[in-house]
């Protein structure tokens, strides 16, 4: 089972910058992995990008030299599959970004992430913390800053909902779906007193986001991270397998 799988990947991902929209979510179902429905908060439904720093990445325990350190950004929505466990909430990435190709491509194989290679920069101030990224000739940035103080996250808020997912669900050719795990301790987050989004949505991401990357964000605010420990993952049933295993009686 995933949740006895060995770990894949270790790292501290530090400086996460978190802009939430809420989406009409006709504009996600297509792209719901096999097995898994929807997650909302309250009825609602969002997607979120995420610009953080991939710190000490090791794989398998081992540092890749100049793969250590990067930085990457996410566009992700939410999601929940009822496991022999109980509830498993997770994410769907529509895309990431990070600066190197090798990276990049050992996310599409081993996992089936959309995994995009593009020159990246960042900048972490006292306040203020920035993602960019070319794409196509453009510069595309988002940025957050805060003037509080981190503090725990409120039991049954939107950011708990946003914060509190450890599952990652990825659709793979044959109608498989790859779940994993993600381990990490509970973050405390500071919101933003001001936040910028400058990106090229249509070209990076597809003509539904537009009007919903475009809005003024649902949610803004910045936590910094932890330790975190991504497992190997495992294949979930197709529809197909499913299927066959009701008719023969199986659960």
């Amino acid at each position: 089972m995933t949740s006895n799988a060995s770990p894949f990947l270790t790292a501290e991902w530090r400086h996460l910058a978190m802009l939430s929209f809420e989406i009409d979510p006709k504009v996600l179902s297509p792209l719901v992995p096999a097995g898994t429905e929807l997650d909302d908060w309250q009825g609602r439904t969002f997607v979120s990008l995420v610009g953080f720093l991939f710190l000490d990445t090791r794989v398998f325990g081992v540092a890749v030299p100049f793969h250590r350190n990067f930085e990457e950004v996410n566009l992700r929505f939410y999601v929940r599959r009822m496991a022999s466990d109980g509830l498993r909430r997770g994410v769907v990435f529509v895309k990431e970004i990070v600066p190197r190709a090798a990276i990049a491509l050992t996310a599409r194989i081993l996992y089936g992430e959309n995994y995009a290679a593009l020159p990246m920069l960042h900048s972490v101030g006292p306040q203020t913390v920035s993602y960019s990224w070319l794409f196509r000739g453009r510069e595309n940035r988002m940025e957050l800053s805060t003037d509080g103080d981190a503090r725990e996250v409120a039991e049954g808020s939107d950011v708990e909902f946003i914060t509190e997912h450890y599952w990652g669900y990825a659709r793979r050719r044959g109608g498989h779906t790859t779940e994993y795990r993600v381990e990490h301790p509970r973050w405390r987050v500071s919101t933003a007193s001001a936040a910028q989004l400058d990106c090229d949505v249509g070209a990076l991401y597809g003509n539904q986001f537009v009007e919903f990357l475009n809005a003024p964000p649902a949610s803004a605010f910045l936590t910094d991270g932890s330790k975190v420990t991504v497992f190997r993952g495992a294949s979930l049933p197709s529809r197909k397998d499913r299927s066959q295993m009701n008719n023969s009686g199986e659960t």
